[in-house]
């Protein structure tokens, strides 16, 4: 074959191979999609039947895992290693040029979600449908973003497993204590132990210590009517005896069960007992985040962002608030108003299973919305629509103070809460919340 001819055979193989080359598109991942599978996430939590303090957890750490990879790519955002309790950097890829982040972000964050959850495979159906598109739509980009994703999760994973979780699983149960009216005992219908007595034992995000917003002590106990102690309990069976008067057209009763977000009440019908799930407090909080990034047309870096900051606020305020439960354990008006007051009484909710000072829903409600309103500004108007699925109107608010304000009063409408674990409950998280507007330095 003379050269002329060699010269036409390359010519000829290379047009073969251009012309079967494909030429594909980016993978284009949306804030929508990053929203789905928050909202996929929280449905799967809440038939796993995930406690509060250990949802906040599950929130946490693939939010972080997510922020961490944008903040390789996108100069608007700083990474939070060395910013963060114990977290270093997380690994570069191979390729820089050739992944997408974003991309990434998304899988890592589902990849470490089901590491997190009981009922992975309710996240299986849904992964698979939508990787099987961007598969298609892009192999090498989604083969890429995949690995990457891949040594993210790894790295993040190792994080995790070192924040005490897995130690406090084998640690002793709350051991209750009958012998004093004052101390915490479970109450009806279920008579549960105490829930997560070793949380504060985890380690946290921002804090620098569980005791950190260490709050000042309850009113003393004191059946005496003249102190504060039982001034405030007569106020919970006073305020509830008159709402349920009214009904549920009381605004009281609306503002209680809308807050509620009590992951497991317990039912009984006749020889029957069943669960009601709900979301938790801090998934109700993910919602308003979500909320919030939708109503300012966020993009998918920015959504991240919210979620992952509002998730660290969250997940530290479990631990500065059950930090106090186990400490000052407190009994909840519910024993005492059937002891002393009435003993048909029930509350307005059904009381959940651990002490009551300081108010969860409050700490953690003071917390999220302080980093809301960071991030989002001060006077957001929004509608929120996170209860409907459990047949509850939404409810209008001009601003997160306004929600985190009424999330806390919610618990003494409720019946489970005192005046005072209300109050200076919502203090304790706005001291969380700024602590963490404080020392992250996230947006340039």
């Amino acid at each position: 074959m003379n050269s002329t001819n060699k010269f036409l055979v390359l010519i000829a193989s290379f047009l073969i191979i251009t012309s079967c080359e494909k030429q594909y598109e980016p993978i284009k991942v949306t804030a929508n999609n990053f929203h789905n599978s928050v909202n996929r996430v929280i449905d799967v939590m809440i038939h796993d039947i995930f406690s509060p303090p250990v949802a906040s957890r599950v929130f946490a750490y693939p939010n972080i895992a997510a922020y961490e990879i944008i903040a390789q790519n996108d100069e608007n955002y700083n990474s939070l290693s060395g910013q963060i309790n114990t977290l270093g950097n997380i690994p570069k890829p191979k390729n820089e040029d050739q992944i997408n982040y974003q991309l990434a972000a998304f899988m890592t964050h589902l990849d470490l979600s089901k590491k997190l959850i009981f009922s992975e495979e309710k996240l299986d159906v849904y992964q698979d449908s939508l990787y099987s598109l961007w598969e298609i739509a892009n192999p090498i980009e989604f083969e890429e973003a995949k690995a990457y994703a891949s040594d993210v999760t790894g790295y993040i994973s190792n994080w995790m497993d070192k924040d005490n979780y897995n130690q406090t699983r084998t640690m002793p149960k709350y051991t209750v204590n009958s012998s004093e009216d004052w101390r915490w005992q479970p109450t009806p219908p279920s008579y549960m132990d105490g829930l997560e007595p070793h949380w504060n034992k985890i380690r946290p995000f921002v804090l620098d210590s569980a005791s950190q917003f260490k709050p000042i002590p309850p009113p003393e106990f004191s059946m005496d009517k003249n102190s504060k102690f039982y001034k405030e309990l007569r106020e919970v069976y006073e305020i509830t005896n008159e709402m349920i008067q009214i009904g549920d057209e009381s605004e009281e009763v609306q503002i209680a069960k809308f807050w509620d977000c009590n992951p497991y009440v317990s039912v009984n019908r006749g020889h029957l007992m069943f669960a009601v799930k709900k979301i938790t407090p801090g998934a109700h909080w993910i919602l308003i985040t979500q909320i919030a990034c939708k109503n300012t047309d966020s993009d998918v870096n920015k959504s991240i962002y919210a979620y992952t900051k509002s998730s660290i606020g969250i997940a530290d305020a479990f631990i500065s608030c059950w930090d106090e439960k186990y400490r000052s354990n407190l009994v909840r008006p519910e024993t005492l108003i059937n002891k002393y007051f009435d003993d048909e009484w029930k509350p307005i909710l059904q009381t959940p299973p651990f002490p009551e000072y300081t108010s969860g829903h409050s700490v953690v409600s003071g917390s999220a919305a302080t980093v809301l309103t960071d991030v989002f500004g001060e006077n957001f108007t929004f509608l929120d629509d996170s209860e409907l699925r459990y047949g509850l109107p939404i409810r209008t608010y001009n601003s997160f103070k306004q929600a985190s304000e009424e999330a806390a009063i919610s618990r003494m409408y409720g019946g489970i809460h005192y005046r005072a674990a209300v109050e200076e409950g919502i203090g304790q998280g706005n001291k969380v919340g700024d602590l963490v507007v404080e020392r992250l330095n996230m947006v340039n």
